[in-house]
């Protein structure tokens, strides 16, 4: 497997072989690394060859073009985008086009995928809605598969996946304690250096009204990490879906914090928790048919996936915003942003 990991040092290095868009602001620093304001992700695609060739050759020329993060999970695709993004990457290195530390390499797991589940290592007790576990020993099985798909020693963030889908089947002290066992299990791969960070990929989780079904509880989330790894735990990072249709992670106060009520960015502000956002054109239905006003409002942009993902990496306190690029067609559409800004925030507030 690959050695190293994404580092301060590293992925700086890589941010100054594109000065120009360092100049638009296209990078920003998160989780003590130098991180592109879009990353790709690896979700949609049929599982057949044909989609792998489109990741690797997508995930080649993002790293050409000053794309450094590089989002998948264990079920995606099952284990299939995992592989083409890790052979890409490798093979990158290989060829001295990046080093392995300029690279931001993020994937997920919790969901039961068909054949990266090992014999016995799960119980009936340990599954939820017959598709999803956090048990800690599932958690670790899974990090070490990711690795060896990947071709990775280090994976550098890695998330819990949709951990929200055990809220309703279990009351609020039984979640926690298994979102405990779950972070033990995370801190101890941090230990042996097999991962960096680690933090929650959600769908909706952190976007549930307040007062309406139980959703995750971000400073709830911290607080437990701290009880297990006191202030020195790698619990550093969520993922949420934020795009023109889902902006909740802006505009609905459910998260408590010091007994008030606080947006999931403000939130994870203050918490000094980084905010991946994805879905940023909600999985190509807002890269067409646009309002006329978001042609005013983007006017750099020339395509409505452009002007869709400038309002995803635009928000205050989005580090990157994750889009999916399966081909190579659509790297070269989405990297047209890094020639110019991100929306100000105050022209962003406007919108609103």
């Amino acid at each position: 497997m690959l050695s190293g990991k994404a580092s301060t040092e590293g992925t700086e290095r890589f941010a100054a072989r594109f000065p120009q868009a360092v100049s638009h602001g296209f990078v920003r620093q998160a989780m003590g690394w130098y991180v592109s304001s879009i990353g790709l992700g690896s979700y949609l695609g049929e599982l057949n060859d044909e989609a792998d060739v489109g990741y690797y050759g997508a995930t080649l020329d993002a790293l050409a073009g000053g794309i450094n993060v590089f989002d998948t999970a264990i079920n995606y695709r099952h284990q299939r985008s995992e592989k083409a993004v890790g052979s890409a990457i490798r093979k990158a290195v290989a060829d001295g086009s990046v080093s392995r530390d300029e690279v931001v390499v993020c994937t997920k797991a919790g969901f039961l995928t068909p054949g990266a589940v090992s014999e016995g290592i799960l119980q009936e007790c340990d599954i939820v809605r017959g598709v999803h576990s956090m048990h800690p020993g599932f958690l670790q099985d899974q990090v070490q598969r990711s690795r060896e798909n990947l071709g990775l020693d280090a994976i550098d963030v890695h998330y819990l996946h949709n951990p929200e889908t055990q809220l309703g089947p279990l009351d609020e002290s039984d979640f926690d304690a298994r979102i405990r066992l779950a972070f033990e299990a995370l801190e101890s791969c941090c230990e042996k250096g097999w991962l960096q960070v680690y933090g929650t990929a959600t769908w909706d989780g952190y976007r549930r009204r307040a007062g309406a079904e139980p959703g995750l509880q971000l400073a709830r989330l911290v607080e437990i990490a701290r009880e297990v790894a006191g202030e020195a735990h790698h619990f550093r990072v969520v993922q949420l879906p934020f795009n023109l249709a889902m902006t909740e992670a802006f505009t609905e106060r459910n998260q408590s914090l010091d007994g008030q009520l606080a947006t999931l960015l403000q939130a994870a502000q203050a918490l000094g928790i980084a905010v991946v956002a994805s879905a940023s054109i909600l999985q190509a239905r807002l890269a067409r048919n646009l309002p006329e006003q978001m042609k005013t409002a983007f006017p750099e942009a020339v395509t409505d996936a452009q002007r869709a993902l400038q309002f995803a990496r635009s928000a205050p306190g989005v580090s990157t915003a994750l889009v999916g690029m399966s081909q190579r067609a659509h790297v070269a559409e989405n990297l047209g942003l890094s020639g110019f800004a991100p929306m100000p925030g105050e022209l962003f507030q406007r919108l609103f």
